[in-house]
Protein backbone atom coordinates (compact mmCIF):
# COMPACT_ATOMS: atom_id res chain seq x y z
CA UNK A 1 0.00 0.00 0.00
CA UNK A 2 2.42 2.65 1.31
CA UNK A 3 -0.30 5.84 0.65
CA UNK A 4 -0.61 8.41 2.39
CA UNK A 5 -4.49 9.27 4.49
CA UNK A 6 -2.76 12.30 5.59
CA UNK A 7 -5.75 15.47 5.70
CA UNK A 8 -3.57 17.92 3.73
CA UNK A 9 -5.43 20.91 6.13
CA UNK A 10 -4.00 22.42 8.84
CA UNK A 11 -3.99 19.34 11.49
CA UNK A 12 -3.76 19.41 15.03
CA UNK A 13 -0.44 17.21 16.50
CA UNK A 14 -0.93 15.15 19.48
CA UNK A 15 2.48 16.98 20.34
CA UNK A 16 0.26 20.27 20.10
CA UNK A 17 1.90 21.86 16.98
CA UNK A 18 0.09 22.41 14.35
CA UNK A 19 0.83 20.49 10.52
CA UNK A 20 -0.04 22.38 7.20
CA UNK A 21 0.69 22.25 3.60
CA UNK A 22 4.09 24.36 4.16
CA UNK A 23 6.10 22.66 5.91
CA UNK A 24 7.48 20.14 8.08
CA UNK A 25 7.21 19.66 11.78
CA UNK A 26 9.66 18.70 14.17
CA UNK A 27 7.77 16.01 16.91
CA UNK A 28 8.94 16.73 20.08
CA UNK A 29 6.58 14.81 22.09
CA UNK A 30 5.62 10.87 21.86
CA UNK A 31 2.43 10.69 18.67
CA UNK A 32 0.72 8.58 20.93
CA UNK A 33 0.44 9.33 24.26
CA UNK A 34 2.05 13.08 24.22
CA UNK A 35 4.85 12.08 26.56
CA UNK A 36 7.41 14.85 26.45
CA UNK A 37 10.43 13.03 28.25
CA UNK A 38 11.52 10.97 24.85
CA UNK A 39 14.65 9.65 24.20
CA UNK A 40 16.79 9.74 21.05
CA UNK A 41 17.81 5.79 20.42
CA UNK A 42 19.63 6.65 16.77
CA UNK A 43 20.62 9.11 14.23
CA UNK A 44 21.16 8.95 10.44
CA UNK A 45 22.00 11.91 9.44
CA UNK A 46 19.94 14.05 6.81
CA UNK A 47 18.12 12.00 4.34
CA UNK A 48 16.73 13.21 0.92
CA UNK A 49 12.77 11.91 0.50
CA UNK A 50 12.69 8.33 -0.95
CA UNK A 51 10.49 8.57 -4.05
CA UNK A 52 11.63 12.15 -5.22
CA UNK A 53 13.86 10.61 -7.94
CA UNK A 54 15.50 13.05 -11.06
CA UNK A 55 15.58 11.54 -14.32
CA UNK A 56 19.31 10.54 -15.02
CA UNK A 57 21.39 13.74 -17.15
CA UNK A 58 19.77 15.75 -15.23
CA UNK A 59 21.86 18.67 -13.29
CA UNK A 60 22.98 18.41 -10.05
CA UNK A 61 21.11 21.04 -8.07
CA UNK A 62 19.99 21.97 -4.72
CA UNK A 63 17.55 18.86 -3.35
CA UNK A 64 15.67 18.37 0.16
CA UNK A 65 16.87 16.08 2.61
CA UNK A 66 15.63 15.57 6.34
CA UNK A 67 16.93 14.72 9.77
CA UNK A 68 16.14 11.22 10.88
CA UNK A 69 16.30 10.59 14.32
CA UNK A 70 14.74 7.63 16.14
CA UNK A 71 13.32 8.33 19.44
CA UNK A 72 11.60 5.96 22.23
CA UNK A 73 8.48 6.59 24.52
CA UNK A 74 8.99 4.63 28.18
CA UNK A 75 5.61 5.69 28.58
CA UNK A 76 3.98 3.31 25.42
CA UNK A 77 6.88 2.43 24.14
CA UNK A 78 6.34 3.90 20.72
CA UNK A 79 9.64 4.28 18.80
CA UNK A 80 8.93 7.29 16.32
CA UNK A 81 10.72 9.71 14.29
CA UNK A 82 11.33 13.34 15.38
CA UNK A 83 10.26 14.95 12.06
CA UNK A 84 7.14 15.03 10.61
CA UNK A 85 7.77 15.96 6.52
CA UNK A 86 5.25 17.51 4.82
CA UNK A 87 2.96 14.93 3.03
CA UNK A 88 3.27 16.46 0.44
CA UNK A 89 6.96 16.00 -0.63
CA UNK A 90 7.69 12.48 0.83
CA UNK A 91 4.09 11.65 -1.39
CA UNK A 92 4.21 13.43 -4.08
CA UNK A 93 0.33 13.24 -6.69
CA UNK A 94 2.24 11.17 -9.10
CA UNK A 95 3.48 8.45 -6.26
CA UNK A 96 4.01 5.76 -8.05
CA UNK A 97 3.93 2.54 -6.14
CA UNK A 98 1.94 -0.08 -6.93
CA UNK A 99 1.38 -3.45 -4.49
CA UNK A 100 0.04 -5.79 -7.31
CA UNK A 101 3.42 -6.04 -8.18
CA UNK A 102 5.12 -7.18 -5.07
CA UNK A 103 4.39 -10.84 -5.42
CA UNK A 104 5.14 -10.89 -1.77
CA UNK A 105 2.70 -8.75 -0.96
CA UNK A 106 -0.08 -10.49 -3.55
CA UNK A 107 0.70 -13.27 -1.66
CA UNK A 108 0.03 -11.58 1.83
CA UNK A 109 -3.02 -9.96 1.15
CA UNK A 110 -4.70 -13.55 -0.18
CA UNK A 111 -3.64 -14.76 2.86
CA UNK A 112 -5.38 -11.74 4.61
CA UNK A 113 -8.35 -12.78 2.76
CA UNK A 114 -8.57 -16.36 4.06
CA UNK A 115 -7.46 -15.32 7.66
CA UNK A 116 -10.73 -12.92 7.96
CA UNK A 117 -12.73 -15.48 6.78
CA UNK A 118 -11.49 -17.88 9.41
CA UNK A 119 -11.81 -15.51 12.16
CA UNK A 120 -14.34 -13.11 11.40
CA UNK A 121 -16.14 -14.53 8.37
CA UNK A 122 -18.40 -12.18 6.07
CA UNK A 123 -21.45 -11.82 4.66
CA UNK A 124 -22.14 -10.71 1.02
CA UNK A 125 -23.86 -7.38 2.52
CA UNK A 126 -20.67 -6.73 4.63
CA UNK A 127 -18.48 -3.68 3.83
CA UNK A 128 -15.15 -4.22 3.82
CA UNK A 129 -12.75 -0.68 3.28
CA UNK A 130 -9.12 -0.70 2.92
CA UNK A 131 -7.68 2.84 3.67
CA UNK A 132 -4.69 3.66 1.67
CA UNK A 133 -6.44 1.10 -1.17
CA UNK A 134 -3.33 1.79 -3.79
CA UNK A 135 -4.44 -0.56 -7.07
CA UNK A 136 -7.46 -2.50 -5.32
CA UNK A 137 -4.66 -5.93 -4.92
CA UNK A 138 -5.90 -5.66 -0.80
CA UNK A 139 -9.49 -5.66 -1.76
CA UNK A 140 -9.44 -8.03 -5.00
CA UNK A 141 -9.49 -10.71 -1.89
CA UNK A 142 -12.71 -9.83 -0.64
CA UNK A 143 -14.56 -8.89 -3.61
CA UNK A 144 -16.40 -12.29 -4.19
CA UNK A 145 -17.75 -12.56 -1.08
CA UNK A 146 -18.25 -9.00 0.43
CA UNK A 147 -19.19 -5.15 -0.72
CA UNK A 148 -15.83 -3.59 -0.59
CA UNK A 149 -14.62 -0.03 -1.21
CA UNK A 150 -11.15 1.53 -1.31
CA UNK A 151 -10.17 5.35 -0.38
CA UNK A 152 -6.89 6.58 -1.23
CA UNK A 153 -6.11 10.26 -3.09
CA UNK A 154 -3.64 9.34 -5.23
CA UNK A 155 -3.66 8.65 -9.05
CA UNK A 156 -3.03 5.17 -8.75
CA UNK A 157 -7.04 4.48 -7.26
CA UNK A 158 -7.98 4.73 -11.11
CA UNK A 159 -5.96 1.28 -11.94
CA UNK A 160 -8.42 -0.57 -9.05
CA UNK A 161 -11.01 1.41 -10.64
CA UNK A 162 -10.55 -0.03 -13.70
CA UNK A 163 -10.31 -3.15 -11.96
CA UNK A 164 -13.75 -3.14 -11.03
CA UNK A 165 -13.24 -1.81 -7.33
CA UNK A 166 -15.03 1.07 -5.97
CA UNK A 167 -12.65 3.70 -4.69
CA UNK A 168 -12.99 7.18 -3.38
CA UNK A 169 -9.96 9.53 -4.46
CA UNK A 170 -9.68 11.75 -1.65
CA UNK A 171 -8.14 11.78 1.70
CA UNK A 172 -9.71 9.68 4.78
CA UNK A 173 -10.93 12.65 6.65
CA UNK A 174 -14.22 13.34 9.07
CA UNK A 175 -15.99 14.65 5.82
CA UNK A 176 -15.40 11.42 3.87
CA UNK A 177 -16.12 9.00 6.62
CA UNK A 178 -19.21 10.65 6.84
CA UNK A 179 -20.13 10.45 3.15
CA UNK A 180 -19.39 6.77 3.13
CA UNK A 181 -21.27 6.17 5.98
CA UNK A 182 -24.22 7.81 4.24
CA UNK A 183 -23.61 6.04 0.77
CA UNK A 184 -22.42 2.62 1.79
CA UNK A 185 -23.43 2.27 5.39
CA UNK A 186 -21.06 1.50 8.00
CA UNK A 187 -18.08 -1.12 7.50
CA UNK A 188 -17.53 -4.82 8.97
CA UNK A 189 -13.81 -4.83 8.34
CA UNK A 190 -11.70 -1.71 8.13
CA UNK A 191 -8.01 -2.30 6.86
CA UNK A 192 -5.28 0.02 6.80
CA UNK A 193 -1.82 -1.74 5.41
CA UNK A 194 1.67 -0.30 5.36
CA UNK A 195 -0.43 3.35 6.11
CA UNK A 196 -1.24 3.09 10.00
CA UNK A 197 2.22 4.46 10.45
CA UNK A 198 2.74 6.31 7.91
CA UNK A 199 0.07 9.60 9.19
CA UNK A 200 0.87 12.19 11.60
CA UNK A 201 -2.52 12.50 13.44
CA UNK A 202 -2.88 8.96 14.40
CA UNK A 203 -5.30 9.32 17.20
CA UNK A 204 -7.74 11.45 15.18
CA UNK A 205 -7.56 8.80 12.20
CA UNK A 206 -8.10 6.14 13.80
CA UNK A 207 -11.41 8.39 15.73
CA UNK A 208 -12.81 8.35 12.26
CA UNK A 209 -12.34 4.54 11.65
CA UNK A 210 -14.23 3.78 15.10
CA UNK A 211 -16.77 6.18 13.31
CA UNK A 212 -16.88 4.14 10.25
CA UNK A 213 -16.64 0.74 12.01
CA UNK A 214 -20.04 -1.11 12.46
CA UNK A 215 -20.90 -1.97 16.01
CA UNK A 216 -19.21 -5.34 15.70
CA UNK A 217 -16.72 -4.14 13.11
CA UNK A 218 -13.01 -5.44 13.03
CA UNK A 219 -10.15 -2.70 12.35
CA UNK A 220 -6.96 -4.49 10.85
CA UNK A 221 -3.76 -3.33 10.43
CA UNK A 222 -0.23 -4.20 9.19
CA UNK A 223 2.24 -2.26 9.75
CA UNK A 224 6.44 -2.81 9.68
CA UNK A 225 7.19 -4.06 13.30
CA UNK A 226 9.44 -2.94 15.00
CA UNK A 227 10.74 -6.33 17.06
CA UNK A 228 12.56 -7.25 13.50
CA UNK A 229 14.08 -4.17 12.76
CA UNK A 230 15.87 -4.59 16.28
CA UNK A 231 16.85 -8.00 15.79
CA UNK A 232 18.25 -7.95 12.29
CA UNK A 233 19.49 -4.47 12.64
CA UNK A 234 17.06 -3.51 9.32
CA UNK A 235 17.99 0.52 9.30
CA UNK A 236 17.28 0.70 6.20
CA UNK A 237 13.49 0.68 6.68
CA UNK A 238 14.04 4.06 8.69
CA UNK A 239 12.97 7.10 6.10
CA UNK A 240 10.53 9.84 6.18
CA UNK A 241 7.21 7.80 5.14
CA UNK A 242 7.49 5.81 8.22
CA UNK A 243 6.49 8.56 11.23
CA UNK A 244 6.02 5.23 13.70
CA UNK A 245 8.20 1.93 13.97
CA UNK A 246 4.91 -0.27 15.75
CA UNK A 247 5.75 -2.42 18.66
CA UNK A 248 2.75 -4.56 19.70
CA UNK A 249 2.92 -3.06 22.94
CA UNK A 250 2.59 0.53 21.89
CA UNK A 251 -0.07 -0.44 19.35
CA UNK A 252 -1.82 -2.07 22.76
CA UNK A 253 -1.45 1.28 24.05
CA UNK A 254 -2.79 3.21 20.94
CA UNK A 255 -6.25 0.80 21.02
CA UNK A 256 -6.74 0.74 24.75
CA UNK A 257 -7.08 5.10 24.34
CA UNK A 258 -9.61 4.25 22.25
CA UNK A 259 -11.70 1.26 23.36
CA UNK A 260 -10.49 -0.89 21.59
CA UNK A 261 -8.66 -4.02 22.26
CA UNK A 262 -6.48 -6.31 20.13
CA UNK A 263 -7.71 -9.89 20.15
CA UNK A 264 -5.49 -11.38 17.08
CA UNK A 265 -1.81 -10.39 16.34
CA UNK A 266 0.73 -12.00 13.59
CA UNK A 267 3.79 -11.58 12.76
CA UNK A 268 4.39 -11.31 8.92
CA UNK A 269 7.13 -11.75 6.15
CA UNK A 270 6.21 -8.68 4.26
CA UNK A 271 8.58 -5.73 3.72
CA UNK A 272 11.04 -7.65 6.18
CA UNK A 273 9.03 -8.25 8.95
CA UNK A 274 5.96 -6.97 9.79
CA UNK A 275 3.10 -6.87 12.23
CA UNK A 276 -0.94 -7.69 11.31
CA UNK A 277 -3.40 -6.79 14.22
CA UNK A 278 -6.90 -6.93 14.61
CA UNK A 279 -8.70 -4.97 17.36
CA UNK A 280 -12.20 -4.29 17.97
CA UNK A 281 -14.44 -3.01 20.63
CA UNK A 282 -14.15 -4.33 23.88
CA UNK A 283 -15.12 -7.80 24.54
CA UNK A 284 -16.93 -8.33 21.28
CA UNK A 285 -13.94 -11.28 20.36
CA UNK A 286 -12.56 -14.07 22.53
CA UNK A 287 -8.55 -13.03 22.84
CA UNK A 288 -6.09 -15.12 21.01
CA UNK A 289 -2.62 -16.59 22.55
CA UNK A 290 -0.97 -14.97 20.01
CA UNK A 291 -1.09 -11.11 21.61
CA UNK A 292 0.04 -12.39 25.22
CA UNK A 293 3.08 -14.56 23.40
CA UNK A 294 4.11 -11.59 21.02
CA UNK A 295 3.90 -8.89 24.42
CA UNK A 296 6.05 -11.47 25.92
CA UNK A 297 8.57 -11.86 23.88
CA UNK A 298 8.82 -8.17 22.87
CA UNK A 299 10.00 -7.93 26.43
CA UNK A 300 13.56 -9.32 25.84
CA UNK A 301 14.12 -6.95 23.17
CA UNK A 302 11.84 -3.49 22.22
CA UNK A 303 10.42 -2.10 25.45
CA UNK A 304 13.93 -1.79 27.30
CA UNK A 305 16.30 1.38 26.55
CA UNK A 306 19.15 -0.73 26.96
CA UNK A 307 18.23 -3.37 24.31
CA UNK A 308 17.90 -0.38 21.84
CA UNK A 309 21.17 1.31 22.63
CA UNK A 310 22.49 -2.17 21.40
CA UNK A 311 20.60 -1.79 18.47
CA UNK A 312 22.39 1.87 17.62
CA UNK A 313 26.05 -0.01 18.11
CA UNK A 314 24.80 -3.14 15.76
CA UNK A 315 24.23 -0.62 12.90
CA UNK A 316 27.15 1.52 13.65
CA UNK A 317 29.30 -1.56 13.42
CA UNK A 318 26.92 -3.23 10.25
CA UNK A 319 27.56 0.41 8.11
CA UNK A 320 31.64 0.39 8.90
CA UNK A 321 31.85 -3.13 8.12
CA UNK A 322 29.73 -2.84 4.63
CA UNK A 323 32.06 0.14 4.45
CA UNK A 324 35.43 -1.76 4.81
CA UNK A 325 33.73 -4.55 2.49
CA UNK A 326 33.36 -2.08 -0.43
CA UNK A 327 36.87 -0.91 -0.08
CA UNK A 328 38.60 -3.82 -0.29
CA UNK A 329 36.44 -4.75 -3.84
CA UNK A 330 37.39 -1.16 -5.17
CA UNK A 331 40.89 -1.39 -4.32
CA UNK A 332 41.14 -4.37 -6.81
CA UNK A 333 39.29 -2.54 -9.48
CA UNK A 334 35.87 -4.64 -9.44
CA UNK A 335 32.39 -3.03 -10.35
CA UNK A 336 29.66 -3.10 -8.28
CA UNK A 337 25.98 -3.06 -9.21
CA UNK A 338 23.28 -2.72 -6.67
CA UNK A 339 20.19 -5.16 -7.23
CA UNK A 340 16.41 -3.62 -7.31
CA UNK A 341 15.94 -0.26 -6.16
CA UNK A 342 13.02 -0.38 -3.13
CA UNK A 343 12.53 2.71 -0.54
CA UNK A 344 14.88 1.01 2.06
CA UNK A 345 18.04 1.05 -0.93
CA UNK A 346 17.96 4.88 -0.39
CA UNK A 347 18.59 4.82 3.03
CA UNK A 348 21.31 2.42 2.56
CA UNK A 349 23.33 4.30 0.34
CA UNK A 350 22.89 7.63 1.62
CA UNK A 351 23.65 6.89 5.22
CA UNK A 352 26.50 4.51 3.75
CA UNK A 353 27.48 8.03 1.69
CA UNK A 354 27.88 5.62 -1.62
CA UNK A 355 27.77 7.69 -4.82
CA UNK A 356 28.39 6.52 -8.44
CA UNK A 357 32.33 5.98 -8.37
CA UNK A 358 31.29 2.93 -5.92
CA UNK A 359 28.26 1.41 -7.23
CA UNK A 360 27.97 1.65 -10.88
CA UNK A 361 24.78 1.48 -11.03
CA UNK A 362 21.26 -0.04 -9.74
CA UNK A 363 19.10 -2.54 -11.69
CA UNK A 364 15.04 -2.89 -11.64
CA UNK A 365 12.89 -5.40 -13.70
CA UNK A 366 12.11 -4.27 -16.78
CA UNK A 367 8.49 -1.75 -16.85
CA UNK A 368 9.85 -0.24 -13.44
CA UNK A 369 9.16 3.44 -12.84
CA UNK A 370 12.08 4.09 -11.45
CA UNK A 371 14.26 2.86 -14.47
CA UNK A 372 15.60 6.01 -15.67
CA UNK A 373 15.73 7.88 -12.88
CA UNK A 374 19.27 8.48 -10.44
CA UNK A 375 18.82 6.73 -6.56
CA UNK A 376 17.62 9.51 -4.24
CA UNK A 377 20.35 12.45 -3.26
CA UNK A 378 22.84 10.34 -5.72
CA UNK A 379 24.22 10.07 -8.74
CA UNK A 380 23.64 6.59 -9.02
CA UNK A 381 22.01 5.69 -12.35
CA UNK A 382 18.89 3.11 -11.56
CA UNK A 383 18.67 1.37 -15.46
CA UNK A 384 17.12 -2.29 -16.39
CA UNK A 385 17.83 -5.32 -15.26
CA UNK A 386 19.11 -6.49 -18.00
CA UNK A 387 22.54 -4.47 -17.75
CA UNK A 388 23.48 -6.82 -14.83
CA UNK A 389 23.31 -9.84 -17.70
CA UNK A 390 25.15 -7.87 -20.32
CA UNK A 391 27.94 -6.46 -18.87
CA UNK A 392 28.40 -9.03 -15.50
CA UNK A 393 29.55 -7.04 -12.81
CA UNK A 394 31.92 -8.60 -10.45
CA UNK A 395 29.61 -7.81 -7.70
CA UNK A 396 25.56 -7.64 -7.29
CA UNK A 397 24.90 -6.03 -3.88
CA UNK A 398 21.50 -7.40 -2.94
CA UNK A 399 19.54 -4.12 -1.55
CA UNK A 400 16.30 -5.69 -0.88
CA UNK A 401 18.55 -7.95 1.33
CA UNK A 402 15.44 -9.27 2.82
CA UNK A 403 14.44 -11.28 0.02
CA UNK A 404 17.83 -12.40 -0.46
CA UNK A 405 17.75 -16.13 -0.85
CA UNK A 406 14.89 -15.58 -3.30
CA UNK A 407 16.08 -13.38 -5.71
CA UNK A 408 19.79 -14.86 -6.20
CA UNK A 409 18.79 -18.05 -7.53
CA UNK A 410 16.80 -16.13 -9.90
CA UNK A 411 19.66 -13.49 -11.00
CA UNK A 412 21.96 -16.81 -11.18
CA UNK A 413 19.56 -18.27 -13.39
CA UNK A 414 18.81 -15.74 -15.71
CA UNK A 415 23.03 -15.63 -16.35
CA UNK A 416 24.53 -13.63 -13.49
CA UNK A 417 28.20 -15.13 -13.27
CA UNK A 418 29.33 -12.96 -10.36
CA UNK A 419 29.15 -12.80 -6.38
CA UNK A 420 26.24 -11.16 -4.70
CA UNK A 421 26.88 -9.19 -1.15
CA UNK A 422 24.34 -9.50 1.36
CA UNK A 423 24.60 -5.91 3.52
CA UNK A 424 22.55 -6.78 6.53
CA UNK A 425 22.20 -7.61 9.51
CA UNK A 426 26.33 -8.45 8.60
CA UNK A 427 27.71 -7.62 5.81
CA UNK A 428 28.51 -10.97 3.83
CA UNK A 429 29.62 -12.57 0.24
CA UNK A 430 27.79 -15.04 -1.19
CA UNK A 431 29.41 -16.87 -4.00
CA UNK A 432 27.65 -17.76 -7.31
CA UNK A 433 28.60 -21.56 -6.92
CA UNK A 434 27.02 -21.66 -3.08
CA UNK A 435 23.57 -21.16 -4.64
CA UNK A 436 21.78 -24.65 -5.69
Amino acid sequence: MFLPIYNLKMTKLNSGSVFGTGGSQVTENCQICDNSNLKSVLFLGYLPPVNQLHPIGSKPKEQPSYPAELLYCSKCHLVQLGLVVDPQVIFPKEYPYTSGTTKVLRDNFADLGQEVRKIIGLHTDDLVVDIGSNDGTLLSNFISYAKVLGITPEDIGKLAIKKGIPTVQNYFRAEVVAKVKKEYGKAKIITAANVFAHIEDVNGVLDNIISLLSPDGVFISESHYLYPLIKTVQYDTIYHEHLRYYSLASLNYLMNMHGLEIFHAKQIPSHGGSIRVYAARKGLYPKNKSVSKILAKEKEIVTQMNNLFKFKNKVVLSKLGLQKLLLEIKKKGKRVFGISAPSRASTLINYLKLDQDILDCVVEIKGSYKIGKYIPGTLIPIEDESQLYSKQPDYALILSWHIAQELMPKLKDKGFRGKFIIPLPKPRIVNNSDLN
